[in-house]
């Protein structure tokens, strides 16, 4: 993991801070929750219509956030060149099919249905590393599997806001199992990639952010409405801040992932990875009008309890 220079590291109080397992967990949690629900906010809250463009801002301010920790110091990254450009692109192309349909599945989807299906995901990378690296699935694996689609099923009986609308329905379902794909596949091809260019931690994010931003420019103005009336009913000053937000919680998350593995372990990373689903999908019943009722409540339980056996059979099977 990077380090700070030996200038600029803290002493005392701020050492003490920035060692912390809990706060580091507590900083991970909050910033994956505040990206998930500003996203869902604008697409919502302002009635946007336009995600690549929501998208696009996001990569603008990860690649300028960093580019200014770059200028002060405070983390390095390989300069973008051709030859690791081109192995990299198939990887943007993805984190943009990836981004894009989960944006699109937010739009339809509530955010507890959002979050409990993502666990999917969980299972076409398993298999995935079986095929293509020689893992393996043990059985309290495949056991957190069957907890994963039966919490998906019951997250599905609870959700009647879509059922009045069944084309809007199946439209926020192919996005999110298009979602599901397009992710596991990212994650796949990226490891790879990741061992063959021996890439840090910030030279990922720069070359995912950087390269993803012609792609994104390219296909807002090819399949989204650029009207001075639609721009002008899109854009306004709340709208643009959220959206800002958004980018930095993606920086965030980027960080507080760091962090919180140099100063725990990938063991308790992987559990805060499958505790915070819990408070993800509450946000949705908090702050947004999604459907609170047995069937919802009861997915989200199902699907911590779904991440947290499959977090210890991983933990077991690298013993």
């Amino acid at each position: 993991m990077s380090t700070l220079p030996q200038a600029l590291e803290p002493h005392g109080t701020l050492a003490a801070l920035a060692n912390s397992g809990p706060l580091s967990i507590f900083s991970y949690c909050m910033s994956s929750i505040l990206m998930t629900v500003t996203n869902k906010y604008v697409l919502n809250g302002f009635s946007f219509n336009m995600n690549f463009v929501l998208l696009l801002v996001q990569s603008l301010v990860c690649v300028a956030a960093i580019a200014i920790l770059k200028l002060f110091g405070v983390i390095t990254y390989r300069p973008l060149n051709k030859t690791d450009a081109k192995n990299w692109a198939p990887i943007s192309v993805l984190l943009v099919a990836m981004i894009y349909t989960g944006s699109k599945a937010l739009q339809f989807l509530s955010i507890p249905v959002y979050t409990v299906f993502k666990n999917l995901t969980i299972i076409l990378i398993a298999y995935g590393e079986v095929l293509f690296f020689g893992g393996s699935v043990t059985p309290m694996t495949l056991g957190s599997f069957f907890l994963m689609v039966l919490s998906s099923i019951v997250a599905c009986l609870g959700d009647q806001k879509a059922a009045p609308d069944a084309g809007v329905f199946s439209a926020g379902y192919f996005w999110m199992f298009t979602n599901c794909f397009a992710s596991a596949s990212f994650v796949l091809y990226m490891r790879k990639r990741i061992k063959l260019t021996n890439f840090k931690d910030f030279d990922t994010m720069y070359y995912n952010n950087v390269l993803s931003i012609p792609i994104l420019l390219l296909s807002s103005f090819l399949v989204e409405d650029w009207s001075q009336a639609n721009l002008e009913e899109n854009f306004s000053k709340s709208s643009f801040i959220t959206m800002v937000i958004s980018g930095l919680s993606a920086v965030g998350i980027s960080y507080c992932s760091g962090w919180c593995v140099r100063v725990t372990s990938s063991t308790t990373y992987s559990m805060v990875g499958a505790l915070n689903k819990l408070p993800i999908a509450l946000s949705g019943l908090i702050f947004f009008d999604a459907p609170r009722n047995f069937y919802s409540v009861s997915s989200i339980f199902l699907g911590f309890f779904a991440g947290l056996v499959y977090a210890v059979a991983k933990q077991q099977q690298k013993k």
